[in-house]
């Protein structure tokens, strides 16, 4: 395969196959102790911190290279009332009968009901939107591939490089989400796809056991 303008591929560090999984294990066990927080302080997060995740977030492969996402991070307290009261409008909708019986049948151990005060809360929500229209280079109006799957990538370094960073996340995802793009002032042709919450946890903050369990690799792998 002929590569336009190659570059040289930066050198990895040299470990033999026992440090390879010792390092893979320690990456599993930190990202293993990130838990949706639903209870955060009030105290601030440098602004530094949350330019840092976006930019890690934005390294994701993506369609056709398009990175076809944008990140709207939001600290103003007023927009956070804003958002969390068209947020609550939806969830009450939602827990009210939209779910269906069988979705919050599958809630109950989680705890999760209408209310959200950490929207207000917590010092940064990050709007995550999903660029239909887009391109390679800034100011592109271009077709954009993958949007979804290049977004559900980002996002999952976004959550992992904050974690990494000490903070707390929670993702909401209430439905629909029109309201963030007007409330971000976002073009049409942006998708909002999730509002991730983010800080330090509060004193006292707790998560229900349910959160915990997660299934074990024979579970959600195969070998072929």
């Amino acid at each position: 395969m002929s590569v336009p303008d190659p570059k040289p591929y930066a050198a990895l560090p040299e470990y033999d196959d026992e440090m390879r999984i010792a390092m893979a294990r320690g990456a599993a066990e930190r990202l293993a102790t990130r838990r949706t927080c639903r209870d955060f302080a009030s105290d601030p997060v440098p602004r530094g911190v949350i330019e840092q995740a976006i930019l890690a977030a934005g390294t994701a492969p993506s369609g056709a290279n398009h990175q076809p996402w944008h990140f709207a991070a939001i600290s103003d307290p007023d927009i956070k009332r804003r958002i969390r009261e068209a947020a609550e409008e939806e969830e009450r909708v939602f827990y009210a009968g939209k779910a269906g019986e069988e979705w919050l049948e599958a809630l109950t151990p989680l705890g999760t009901d209408p209310s959200k005060p950490f929207l207000e809360e917590a010092p940064w929500l990050i709007a995550v939107f999903g660029q239909r229209k887009g391109g390679a280079m800034p100011g592109d109006a271009k077709q954009n591939y993958y949007v979804t799957e290049s977004v559900g990538i980002a996002c999952g370094l976004l959550l992992s490089t904050l974690h990494e960073a000490g903070l707390a996340t929670l993702t909401h995802t209430p439905n629909p989400m029109k309201f963030l793009s007007d409330i971000c002032g976002r073009p049409a042709d942006e998708k909002p796809m999730m509002l991730i919450v983010t800080g330090k946890p509060a004193a006292g903050a707790v998560y229900p056991a349910a959160a915990a369990r997660k299934k074990p690799l024979d579970a959600i792998a195969s070998w072929l």
